[in-house]
């Protein structure tokens, strides 16, 4: 009997490859996806792709979709008190794993085996490591197709978001930015590939600009504010 495992889904493409490699690889049953949504808007945390999309994909994928519903600003210690009650409700139903799509956040990583083994689980990441052009050119030659649903201004201007991933547009990166966004660049929503039974099929909508306060540092009195360009998508 394999171990059980859930799948944290952000959408995107990073877990699409993920998820794509756990299941060749066959060693774990894959009980259902959790996602992190914000309660106020129904989207996807940092994604901002809305719940009706997310749910297609789930239906399309084949798998139960767990929503992990969030405030619009948790604090930290809310967002654990949140995430720790749901991985204990997977434990009480033998989940013993959780996958993730990390690359190569050392931080990231150890707090959430951090968080993962104060409830008995362990953390799997199946692109760990893995150089972040080979992923992204492997995720393209597979088939898989997703189109830039937020950039974060520091790094890229709001004429990414909405473009489609392909080889033009890892070209038009520039050159300090991750070809798989890993540090933040920007995020995704894959559509399309060899683990969909269907195609997703939306409409772009108008790019949206949001702001969100730095946190406060002590050598930084004045942070000011991230800014970030969201491409609105909709269901069709």
């Amino acid at each position: 009997m394999k171990p059980k495992a859930i799948f944290n889904w952000s959408s995107g493409k990073d877990s699409a490859l993920a998820l794509y490699k756990i299941l060749q690889e066959d060693r774990f049953e894959i009980t259902s996806l959790l996602t992190s949504i914000n309660k106020e808007f129904q989207r996807i945390s940092m994604h901002g792709v809305p719940v009706s999309l997310l749910e297609k994909q789930a239906e399309s994928l084949g798998f139960p979709l767990v929503k992990l519903e969030l405030p619009a600003e948790p604090s930290m210690e809310e967002y654990q008190k949140l995430m720790l009650r749901t991985m204990n409700k997977f434990k009480g139903r033998g989940v013993t794993h959780s996958v993730f799509g990390d690359i190569f956040l050392e931080d990231l990583k150890k707090y959430r085996e951090d968080q993962l083994q104060s409830v008995g689980m362990q953390g799997i990441f199946p692109l760990w490591k893995i150089n972040t052009a080979d992923l992204i050119h492997e995720f393209l030659e597979l088939g898989f197709k997703t189109i830039v649903t937020c950039v974060n201004e520091t790094y890229l201007d709001k004429h990414f978001a909405g473009r489609i991933i392909d080889k033009d547009f890892l070209r038009d990166l520039p050159a300090d930015v991750d070809p798989c966004g890993e540090n933040g660049e920007f995020h995704t929503f894959t559509f399309d590939g060899p683990i969909f039974k269907n195609s997703i099929e939306f409409e772009i909508g108008e790019t949206v600009k949001k702001t969100y306060p730095k946190p406060k540092s002590l050598d930084n009195e004045e942070n000011g504010d991230y800014v970030f360009w969201f491409c609105d998508l909709k269901a069709t």
